[in-house]
């Protein structure tokens, strides 16, 4: 059996930072190990008077693209990941004339600083951070780490004095459990490299303007405060007539298109500070508005409309008189669009495609938050009431159940016959939603009798459950969860309302 025990006699060293290094060199230099190396750390190993074998002269190519290729050879790799006690491999390097390395002294390009560098600044050139993306530097890492039973492996400029504190008192020699300490530190810097390369290109694809186009907005979401938006709008909608989009238009269009996405029968929604008003599925486009307007007709003021129907010249004629602030659609009639444009500073937007990324990145503290976006209505559908619900309580819970998916948690939406006629939202309870919402179909006069709730998320009590009965209404959709689910469902169970469980929370903050 080969000792576990292995002395240094050649090394590969080619590092960024230099810092420290010199200590490591000199010791290498005295036990007599043959030193390769490349570009600026061969002119510092060359200054501290140490012999250092070129690794050109064993390639016999030159680095060439720009450096971007110097260490990617055979060569290379062969004398760091063959194995020492394997014969197969030992003949094999003996015919190609392939060194051993023992030891690989390899960091990584600068890339996260060179990134951090940058913040704040305006880039039009993403090539100095491209530049700094390592290929062979965690190549070499890797394929050192992989075979540590020969080969000794540093990734990092803070393992510098470890190292030598082992070769100075070792004789340059190391043991196994040394090796397989190092290559672990070293898989731990390259999964670290290629996480933050990751972080960049998901963060950049939606919210740096390395490869988006800036647009400047008058200002953010107050006067006081500069903004910026980076994407192309032009792939999403065209801009038929009105004055530019501000910052608080795109959040609501956002919304807006988000929550139309989600239904494929005639609808129509009006959206008011990221939450909806109003939203019903009508016979046509026209009545469709006529139901999501008599939902809330005050706050249906300076908002944002959405339909997933052409706008025809009765539905146009019967929002024309209404201030608001963004219409989009999918299509418009030529007459409607002509009486729609009557005044200037109306926002007019068809609508192209209705994208979901994949992915949802949001700012805060001094970093950024990622999340899948919230797909779906429900996973399962669990009759746990007194009751099967009947097929128009299923129709009105899957739609109440979508338009909850969108309300600022605490969130409950009362629908009856696919008309929202009573919400609450954004509430730091689950009972105050329920009153804002119950508040409101009464503002509008709205009889709650045979209507359905859905919440966000789970009842905590029967309260809820409760309230909602003694006035009327007879089914509810929640996704569950509660360790005291069972008190709502009994109370359903005991009065013959039925209750769906979904098994999906959809809060949204």
């Amino acid at each position: 059996m080969p000792t576990s025990n292995k002395t240094i006699k050649s090394a590969l060293i080619s590092v960024f930072y230099k810092d420290g290094l010199e200590p490591i060199i000199k010791t290498l230099h005295e036990a007599g190990v043959t030193i390769y190396s490349t570009g600026g750390t061969r002119d510092f190993i060359e200054k501290l008077e140490v012999p250092c074998v070129p690794v050109e002269s064993l390639t016999g190519f030159p680095s060439i693209l720009g450096g971007r290729v110097k260490t990617l050879h055979p060569l290379v790799f062969g004398a760091i990941l063959g194995k020492r006690a394997d014969e197969t491999h030992q003949q094999e390097m003996k015919e190609y004339h392939i060194p051993e390395f023992d030891l690989v002294i390899v960091d990584l390009y600068p890339f996260e600083e060179t990134v951090k560098s940058f913040e704040g600044k305006e880039m039009t050139d993403e090539s100095p951070i491209i530049e700094k993306i390592d290929i062979g530097g965690p190549s070499m890492i890797r394929a050192a780490a992989k075979n540590h039973q020969d080969v000794v492996v540093v990734a990092s400029k803070s393992e510098y004095a470890l190292l030598n504190e082992w070769l100075t008192s070792q004789e340059a020699c190391t043991t196994l459990a040394q090796r397989r300490f190092l290559a672990a530190k070293a898989f731990d810097v390259c999964s670290h490299y290629d996480n933050a390369i990751s972080n960049y290109f998901n963060q950049t694809q939606f919210i740096t303007p390395f490869n988006k186009e800036k647009r400047t907005l008058r200002y953010g979401e107050n006067p006081h405060q500069q903004a910026a938006f980076y994407g192309q709008l032009n792939e999403l909608f065209q801009q038929l007539n009105g004055k530019e989009l501000s910052y608080n238009n795109l959040v609501d269009v956002d919304a807006a298109i988000q929550l139309i996405r989600e239904f494929t029968d005639t609808t129509f929604a009006i959206i008011k500070h990221t939450n909806v008003c109003g939203v019903a599925q009508g016979a046509s486009v026209q009545q469709s508005w006529d139901l999501a307007l008599a939902g809330d007709p005050e706050s249906a003021f300076g908002g944002v409309l959405v339909s997933n129907g052409t706008i025809d010249l009765a539905t146009a004629t019967a929002i024309h008189e209404l201030f608001f602030e963004v219409l989009i659609a999918p299509a418009f009639d030529d007459a409607a669009l002509q009486l729609l444009r009557g005044k200037k500073n109306r926002i007019i937007l068809q609508l192209k495609n209705m994208p979901l990324p994949a992915q949802q990145f949001r700012s805060l503290l001094n970093g950024v938050l990622m999340q899948e976006n919230d797909r779906g209505n429900f996973t399962e559908w669990k009759e746990e009431g007194g009751r099967v619900a009947t097929e128009a309580e299923k129709v009105d819970m899957l739609f109440a159940n979508v338009i909850c998916k969108h309300l600022k948690s605490n969130a409950i939406a009362l629908v009856k016959n696919k008309q929202l006629i009573g919400k609450g939202c954004g509430q730091t309870s689950r009972i105050d939603a329920l009153r804002q919402a119950i508040e409101k179909s009464h503002q509008f006069n709205f009889n709650l009798q045979g209507a359905v709730l859905a919440s966000d998320a789970f009842f905590p009590f029967d309260d809820c459950v409760k309230i909602a009965y003694q006035e009327g209404i007879t089914a509810f959709i929640q996704p569950g969860g509660s360790i005291r689910d069972a008190d709502s469902v009994n109370f359903c169970k005991e009065n013959g309302l039925a209750m769906v469980i979904t098994g999906q929370r959809h809060f949204k903050h």
